[in-house]
């Protein structure tokens, strides 16, 4: 993460960015002015957040591959992103300048939230979740909300639409100190109450039938993981925007070398999912410096040879 931060169109180095962290930290100050700025304003912000939304999204696509019990699962499979996107669409298109990115932000979080809740209610069958009906509800969501965003995109300014695609895309380059408490509280105790479930988690994994025999209520404990992860999901594509594969690949690669334990799972992609995403934002900011990429053609160009790779190792997933 040092290294993160110190990187970037102008670059710091590891020592001095480590003496401003500690200056601001401790209440002293940096020797630079220019650098102190560039560091604790912008830098450690951003590295903060793209940390907190690896975490959220690979926790949540731990709990969703257990929940709907399809390794292929991830964040975007109940249409989340596709309502977040809809809603953050929606703002930029029709709200005033003046509500900015706070008034794009809570649009796509409340878009997520419908998203999943329709995929809940559709969901359920005879008053309970089903796996297969969820999964296949939140791919008919998704493309509802896809279509009604192309049509707003269809309808956008030139200056509109980049600003959509590049939020589409997922960005953590307009992270603020302000941002911070609110997605870090979410995402850090919504993860520990997920760690504390971890042995329900692994009880689902066996079977319905296994999970009531030990006593677990399945369908009770399904809809409270649903939630849980639409709360992860939709905070993060709030704060960061459309971020893919994240959800997907780094669980699988946890469960690949550490096993299916969701004991040790959870915990182990929350620092995976971190780690990973802050070093792919430190990609997208100096692979065409001084222009940024957005981070989801990253996570995609990456993701999506993995994704195929594990589908050609059919024994491990299924195993997975």
């Amino acid at each position: 993460m040092l290294i993160a931060v110190g990187v970037g169109s102008v670059s710091v180095p590891p020592d001095e960015t480590w003496r401003i962290v500690l200056a601001q930290l401790t209440g002293g100050t940096g020797t630079d002015p220019t650098h102190t700025q560039i560091i604790w304003d912008f830098r450690v912000p951003r590295v903060l957040l793209a940390a907190l939304a690896g975490t959220g999204l690979a926790v949540a696509g731990v709990v969703l591959q257990a929940v709907v019990a399809n390794p292929i699962a991830d964040p975007y499979v109940l249409g989340v992103s596709s309502g977040a996107a809809f809603g953050a669409v929606l703002a930029l298109s029709f709200l005033p300048l003046t509500v900015g990115w706070i008034g794009v932000s809570s649009a796509a979080f409340l878009g997520a939230v419908l998203s999943a809740a329709l995929a809940f209610l559709l969901g359920r069958r005879a008053g309970r979740l089903a796996p297969t009906r969820l999964v296949l509800s939140g791919v008919a969501i998704g493309y509802l909300f896809l279509a009604a965003t192309s049509y707003l995109q269809l309808r956008a300014t030139p200056g509109e639409l980049r600003s959509v695609m590049f939020w589409m895309l997922g960005s953590v380059s307009g992270a603020s100190w302000q941002q911070l408490p609110v997605a870090a509280t979410v995402i850090l105790t919504t993860t520990a109450v997920l760690v504390l479930l971890a042995r329900r988690l692994n009880a689902l994994l066996m079977g319905d039938e296994s999970a009531t025999a030990l006593g677990v209520d399945v369908h009770r404990l399904r809809a409270v993981l649903l939630v849980l992860a639409a709360l992860l999901t939709g905070t993060v594509i709030a704060v960061a925007g459309g971020i893919g594969f994240v959800g997907l690949v780094v669980p699988h690669l946890v469960r690949l070398s550490c096993g299916g334990d969701h004991r040790r799972l959870l915990p182990l992609a929350a620092v995976t999912g971190a780690g990973y995403l802050v070093a792919v934002d430190l990609l997208s900011r100096t692979v065409d410096r001084p222009n940024e990429l957005p981070i989801g053609i990253f996570t995609a160009f990456f993701g999506a040879p993995f994704f195929l790779w594990l589908l050609r190792r059919n024994t491990s997933l299924d195993a997975a």
